[in-house]
């Protein structure tokens, strides 16, 4: 099978050098690199031209899900390979993918994990990120409802079976997907396929990023609840989080009552002992201590993001997928 990389991108030149050279390395080279690019206003374009990709600019910002399709359509391989402008891939990661889509014949999406370092080490709060993501992705390897396209190769026979991105969404795209891959196709994770991620880098950029896509939750929540689901956070924490805050105001009527949110925030901080521990390990115990208290304001974000989804779902009718029935709906 040969194979096209896709590289959606905008406005990532600090990282698109080292995703094109990551793919210039492949032990299995593709036989094309097309980059496009979402009307970005930095060096991105001259940076993938100078890297021998195809180049296809799109004159207006149109979103992941528009990129990444436009990128299928001018593509000749058998095998799509979606990778992320801000990720760099292992040397063997195509290969490895292949090999997972070649394992199984019903396979039509295999997706790799993050390593546990950043691509570009920018500080503790980079770290936590990338720390969380590769811990909540190595531990669910195997088959799973839930693709994760910043580095998944799918079959063009898979593609024209399903159809493509969604163009109305801008994240969670990969959720909307997802549902019409798994009702035909088998979804494999492996950490065979690695890639290493740049991620956002300060706390407000990351607290804003977590709201942001969080209001598509009650959208994605189908998808990401079932059992073979990919769940990113404890379901156990975020109840926590959300029941602390609902307690909160008991300290209004009785101080003493505090301690009843003061007791879900410490079920919070221990509702992943595992993660707690990789953690530790990887970067010391007064690390985890840092790590806990930024999990806790990323849980707070995403509550507020999901609150203010559903807010947008009862009052903007083109808020959401193409396919709103989608909502609530179970299987």
């Amino acid at each position: 099978m040969n194979v096209s990389v896709v590289i959606p991108n905008h406005n990532y030149a600090k990282t698109l050098g080292r995703c094109l050279r990551s793919v210039q390395r492949q032990t299995v080279p593709p036989i094309e690199v097309i980059v496009v690019d979402d009307c970005s206003t930095d060096d991105s374009v001259r940076i993938a031209e100078a890297a021998g990709a195809t180049v296809i600019r799109h004159p207006v910002n149109r979103g992941v899900s528009a990129a990444r399709n436009t990128g299928v359509a001018a593509s000749r391989g058998d095998v799509i390979f979606f990778l992320d402008s801000d990720v760099a891939l292992a040397p063997d990661a195509i290969e490895q993918a292949l090999r997972v889509l070649a394992g199984d014949p019903d396979c039509g999406c295999a997706f790799g994990v993050y390593g546990p370092e950043p691509l570009i080490d920018d500080g503790p709060v980079e770290r936590h990120r990338v720390l969380h993501l590769h811990f909540a992705l190595t531990r669910q390897v195997g088959r799973t409802d839930t693709a994760v396209f910043a580095l998944a190769a799918v079959p063009r026979r898979v593609l024209d079976d399903i159809g493509g991105f969604d163009e109305r969404l801008r994240s969670a795209e990969d959720d909307e997907i997802s549902e019409r891959l798994r009702e035909r196709y088998h979804i494999r994770l492996t950490d065979t396929v690695v890639g290493f991620h740049d991620e956002v880098d300060r706390l407000p950029d990351a607290l804003h990023e977590q709201y942001r896509r969080a209001q598509l939750i009650p959208f994605s929540a189908r998808n990401r609840m079932r059992r073979a689901g990919l769940a990113i956070n404890r379901t156990g924490g975020v109840a926590a989080v959300a029941l602390m805050l609902a307690t909160l105001p008991l300290g209004l009527a009785d101080p003493a009552l505090l301690a009843v949110p003061g007791a879900l925030l410490a079920a919070f901080a221990v509702a992943d002992p595992p993660l707690s521990r990789f953690v530790a390990r990887r970067k010391g115990w007064p690390y985890l201590a840092y790590f806990t208290g930024v999990n806790l304001l990323l849980h707070l974000a995403m509550l507020a993001g999901c609150a203010r989804g559903l807010l947008r779902i009862l009052t903007d009718p083109t808020f959401g997928p193409s396919r709103r029935v989608t909502i609530g709906a179970t299987s």
